[in-house]
This record gives structure tokens, sequence and C-alpha cells, in this order.
């Protein structure tokens, strides 16, 4: 059973798209976006949640030619991902199906679009998503932030901390910070294994990022770049032993 998500534009086409695909007994559900930018908004927070969410994402039907970013721009954005959603492109245009394949779509529908046609795409589709089981979380290489208005992709390398802010996080670069509504709790089960660590309720650190180790009246803080963070003492001998582990090798 798919779990789809539909792109277009233009509301006609993509009402048209919906009704044509929750209609096929494949499909789990199918929900509609009207521009990439809130397709790809849809697709990282479905990616982050993993997948067992019910927000997850098998495949993306996607118009190639929208206001903004193309589908195809879309496309390569989702290729920087370990485990992106398939992609069928559906167009009323025929020249880009080179570009379209060299992109590792699946299939390629033209508008309008029939029935038989698009029930061949799913047919595709199910096989894949067969063969590789579940569509299962990327290896947390990227995460999606919005920008001035624009989805754009930040390496998890980057990060040094995350701040809770109620159900968002607030993610900290050298260069800037992100607001991203996932919880604190979610990114700490999600990049242990990249390396972040819980050292308050409040923050979540690069073990690497953290230059230096405090201790003052019995206080312990930690210093990430120019920010200094609190260390709680429920995370206070974790910390320190995982920090002398690092030092020994």
């Amino acid at each position: 059973m798919l779990r789809v998500l539909a792109v277009d534009d233009e509301e006609p086409a993509l009402e048209e798209l919906l009704y044509l695909l929750r209609a096929d007994p494949r499909i789990r559900g199918a929900e509609g976006a009207t521009s990439a930018t809130e397709a790809l908004r849809r697709i990282g927070a479905a990616l982050d949640a993993g997948p067992d969410d019910p927000a997850a994402i098998d495949v993306v039907f996607l118009d190639i030619h929208m206001a903004g970013l193309t589908g195809l721009d879309v496309a390569r954005l989702l290729a920087g991902f370990a485990e992106p959603p398939l992609i069928v492109f559906v167009t009323a245009h025929e020249g880009f199906a080179v570009q379209a394949f060299d992109l590792k779509a699946v299939d390629y529908v033209l508008k309008p679009v029939r029935r038989e046609r698009l029930a061949e795409a799913v047919r595709r589709v199910a096989e894949l998503v067969g063969e590789r089981g579940p569509v299962s979380a990327p290896a947390a290489d990227q995460i999606a932030v919005e920008l001035g208005g624009v989805m754009r992709f930040v390496a998890v390398d980057d990060i040094a901390y995350a701040e809770a802010q109620g159900d968002y996080a607030r993610l900290h670069t050298d260069t800037g910070s992100h607001l991203v509504r996932i919880p604190l709790t979610t990114l700490e089960e999600r990049w242990r294994a990249r390396g972040f660590v819980r050292i308050h309720r409040r923050h979540l650190v690069a073990l690497a990022r953290i230059d230096e180790l405090r201790l003052d009246a019995g206080a312990m803080s930690v210093r990430v770049g120019d920010a200094e963070l609190a260390v709680s003492r429920r995370h206070a001998r974790a910390l320190r032993d995982l920090l002398m582990r690092q030092g020994g090798r």
C-alpha cells in the first residue's frame, strides 16, 4: 500500500490526478501540494519522521513546469538524500523525458492523464517499493529548512547544536540558525548515531563540536563556538564519560 504526494501548481489538474490516484486500490493515501516549496517541506518532514510515521511518502507524482522551482529542480534536491521517495513525472511536455530518467524517475506520464497509463506507473512504483521494502529513513545527512520562503537543505555535520523551542527546534550552525518543526527528542533519537548528545532538556550538542568543558561552583557547562551551554546534573556524568572516552582515542 503506497503513500503518495502529488504536486502540481494548477489546482484542477492536481484534483484530477488525486482523484485517479485515490481510486487505485494499491494506494493507501494520496495528498496534494500546489508548489515545489510546499512539496519539499512535506517531503523533508516525512523523511525526518521516518518510515512508520503516517506522514511518510513512498512516491511523488511530480509536475515539471511550475512557478519557482521546477519538478526537475525538486528531483535534483531529493537526490541528495540517502533514501528519497520514488518519483513519477506527470507533465504535458515530452521534451524532458531524458532529463527525467537521468534523475532516476520511475516513469514519465503525459497529460492529459489516462487512467490506464497512471495505473501502469503505480504498478511500477509498487514493484520497486516491494523490492526495497518500506521506504526507510535517510542516513540523516541533510535536513530540510525554510529560508526566505524557499526550502534549503542543511548538512547535519554543519550543525553545532540544536535548541528546543516548544514543538520546534532551532538548529545552530557556524553561519546562522534555522527553525524546524521537529521536537528535540526526535532529533536526539535520529542523530544519536551521528555523535549528538543531550546535555540539557533544552540542548542537543554535536560531541565533536564541544570546544571546552567548564566546572564552576559545581555547575557544568560546555563551550560550543561562541555559545556557552549549561549541562544539567542529569546529563553531566554521561557527558563527562563520553568526552573522556573520546579524548582517549
